[in-house]
């Protein structure tokens, strides 16, 4: 006597796909969300290492600096972020070659890395900080009697439009509505601490 071979029937496999397709819509939206979150601890590494950079030139000068050069700052190439010590109307340092470029003394800023293509191509408008109650610049001035500097980085680290937009700044402040979707607002930044203006992560 033969005995019979079981098998999947269609139904049984038809669940399983429809099973495989609801697990697959739920994982990667937040695996890419996760993805874009761990690409936002460049700018804010980096954003500290600025303020550092400004902290010991002002030991050494008694006044915040906006060119690169001056101060020192320097981050690895790969980066994904421009990163802006006076404002996005200066020059920056150019990183679409090879080999680094020197870097001109009038500097004050640094390009996202476009060898690599990640070159970000935002309007001066498109910023939206402004947590001081001043431009959405490094500042080289004054705010309530006492030299304040404020750096800025912009990037682009999902496919849409929107740019993932920080500040830090040497005074304390409070996060205003300044963007159509700035998640500091009405929080407490103390002084040194990498805000995200703009979070392009959870749009």
């Amino acid at each position: 006597m033969k005995k019979m071979m079981k098998g999947f029937t269609l139904i049984e496999l038809m669940i399983v796909v429809a099973i495989i397709g609801i697990l697959a819509a739920i994982a990667i939206p937040n695996f890419i969300k996760f993805q874009a979150r761990s690409k936002q601890s460049e700018a804010k590494s980096n954003l500290k290492a600025m303020f550092t950079a400004e902290k010991s030139f002002f030991q050494e000068k008694d006044r915040y600096s906006n060119l690169t050069g001056e101060v020192g700052f320097s981050p690895e190439r790969n980066n994904r972020y421009n990163y802006y010590l006076s404002g996005t109307t200066g020059t920056s340092e150019n990183r679409s070659a090879i080999a680094p470029t020197t870097v001109p003394a009038t500097d004050t800023g640094i390009s996202a890395d476009a060898y690599k293509n990640y070159a970000v191509t935002a309007a001066v408008a498109s910023f939206c900080g402004g947590t001081l109650g001043i431009s959405p610049s490094a500042q080289v001035g004054t705010l309530l009697g006492t030299s304040v500097f404020e750096g800025e980085a912009i990037g682009n680290i999902d496919t849409d439009a929107v740019m993932d937009q920080w500040t830090i700044a040497t005074e304390s402040r409070v996060g205003v509505a300044t963007c159509d979707s700035n998640p500091t607002v009405g929080l407490n930044i103390a002084s040194g601490e990498a805000a995200n203006d703009q979070n392009d992560v959870n749009r």
